[in-house]
């Protein structure tokens, strides 16, 4: 059961109909791993720690750059030169103390990136190239956790829910993008990017990451494929399309 100091805190969610004190339990006792501490990561990590994630482990091996301070709006002029996870972990606990946060200060890989994932209940993917998308991926796949990948280029954002708790066989990442590398620049770091349509993502990403949690996301209660969800800033509109499993993917055959 929730303390009466939580219940007072999280009163206003608490109080849905599909919520209640022993879906916030859930919350308090998660792990959430975010892989990248970008404009993506930064958006979803505040709502998650203010809805009560209890543990949260956030993994980034950059420092503050001028540059970053229009779209990852946790960190501040002050704190440029500083390890990003250290910025964020201050501002998170500060935010909201009830919770754990856990800091990488590392690009994770290999083994560690399989133990992290593991371990969490779920993994936002909120990273900024490729390379690590596909892997996070293999290993969510291989390890049967929820994954909630997002990104942002331009005017344009993208998010996808894979999972991969659920009993039923369903598409995954490479399904969707069946290639390791994009010729040219594929770092958010290197493209142009508008802030406002990171942060529409990121917070997106913590709204499926609560579902997920509590119970309550339609596509695994109605067990539906995954879906591509494009968002387009410009015109402010969104378009949903379905995920079909690759027979040839190369992670599916294997897991």
């Amino acid at each position: 059961m929730v303390s009466d100091g939580q219940f007072r805190q999280y009163l206003r969610q608490i109080s849905l109909p599909n919520m209640g004190e022993s879906v916030q339990c859930k919350l308090l006792s998660a792990n959430v791993l975010i892989v990248g501490c970008g404009g993506l990561g930064t958006a979803a990590s505040i709502y998650l720690a203010g809805s009560g994630v209890g543990r949260l482990a956030i993994a980034d091996d950059d420092v503050v750059e001028i540059s970053n301070l229009p779209r990852q709006v946790t960190y501040h002029a002050t704190d440029v030169g500083r390890a990003k996870i250290d910025c964020l972990k201050a501002s998170l606990q500060r935010q909201n103390p009830d919770i754990g946060v856990r800091a990488i200060n590392k690009k994770l890989s290999g083994d560690q990136l399989l133990l992290e994932i593991s371990i969490a209940d779920i993994v936002l993917d909120c990273s900024d190239n490729l390379a690590t998308r596909h892997s996070i991926n293999v290993f969510c796949k291989q390890s049967n956790t929820d994954l909630v990948s997002g990104a942002a280029i331009g005017w344009k954002g993208q998010l996808s829910v894979f999972p991969f708790s659920a009993p039923q066989d369903i598409a995954c990442y490479r399904c969707l993008y069946p290639f390791d590398e994009i010729k040219g620049s594929s770092r958010c770091s290197e493209s142009s990017v508008m802030g406002p349509v990171v942060g529409i993502i990121g917070l997106y990403q913590a709204l499926e990451t609560i579902k997920l949690l509590a119970g309550v996301h339609p596509q695994v209660e109605q067990q539906k494929p995954p879906t591509l969800k494009l968002f387009d800033g410009l015109n402010g509109q969104w378009q949903t399309l379905q995920i079909a499993r690759e027979k040839t993917c190369s992670v599916c055959i294997t897991n």
